[in-house]
């Protein structure tokens, strides 16, 4: 990651703080992105490096309006940028039968659109340097649902097809892109997760308090894009689920009645 320019949203906390600790240990010029600027200056100030290689860009996925000149701002911050990391988003803990269609609206808009509005807007130039690298950060459960993340699991779903039809896309530009489906990480994302009236949870999942942490995530997620992986799953034995659902469906969609998922 030594001298690449590495742009990060929803850096200001979770995987992405951790990210851009790794990141700028390894001497990779960052270009942060959250919505929260003094967050955003927290984490540049504990990062390793020269500070003139970590620049910050306030972002908000929600506002479609901002984000095409947002990328350009992105780009003119280092002259290029090589890698794009999608992290930014919200999680959700609601029943489907109880969940507003605003919440999902805002998963969608968050998880899904910005995502994607982003990366549309900085391929133009990944295409012209005949070079970059697009990695999104999506979740196990973008491989397969489980009760009280309908919203979330769809807005995951629809990045895999995404990026899956952008890479076969962009293939022949020297462009690369990966999926990476993290598991249960000791992050907030539980807490700032969605209820079914937009509310916060404000609780942290036992799983979530149980799992991978931030730090070795990061550390998995990192060596995954300097080997260009397609697609990775990380976390503990709920990466499992993936085969489960593909090689044994039947007994999956048993089992995933009786999860424990609050």
């Amino acid at each position: 990651m030594t001298n690449k320019t590495i742009w990060l949203t929803g850096a200001s906390s979770g995987i992405g703080e951790a990210l851009a600790y790794h990141l700028s240990a390894q001497g990779a010029q960052l270009i942060l992105s959250s919505r929260r600027v003094d967050e955003l200056e927290r984490v540049k100030s504990q990062c390793e490096g020269s500070p003139e290689n970590i620049k910050i860009l306030p972002l908000d996925l929600a506002q479609a309006n901002s984000l095409q000149t947002a990328t350009q701002q992105a780009i003119q911050l280092f002259g290029h940028i090589d890698i794009l990391i999608n992290n930014g988003g919200i999680s959700q803990r609601s029943l489907t039968k109880d969940t507003d269609l605003s919440v999902y609206r805002k998963l969608m808009e968050v998880n899904y659109f910005g995502t994607i509005a982003i990366t549309k807007y900085l391929l133009p130039h990944f295409a012209e340097r005949k070079n970059g690298h697009f990695v999104v950060i999506t979740s196990l459960v973008g491989k397969f649902g489980t009760p009280y993340r309908s919203g979330y699991s769809a807005a995951k779903h629809a990045l895999h097809g995404f990026f899956d039809s952008l890479r076969a896309e962009v293939f022949n530009d020297n462009i690369k892109v990966s999926i990476i489906c993290p598991g249960f990480i000791h992050t907030n994302v539980s807490i700032n997760a969605l209820t079914e009236k937009g509310d916060k949870l404000n609780q942290m999942d036992e799983a979530q308090a149980n799992g991978m942490s931030p730090e070795e995530c990061a550390r998995q997620i990192t060596k995954a894009i300097e080997k260009e992986k397609l697609e990775v799953y990380i976390g503990g034995k709920e990466r499992f689920g993936v085969y489960l659902k593909r090689f044994l469906p039947g007994y999956f969609a048993r089992m995933v009645r009786g999860v424990r998922v609050r």
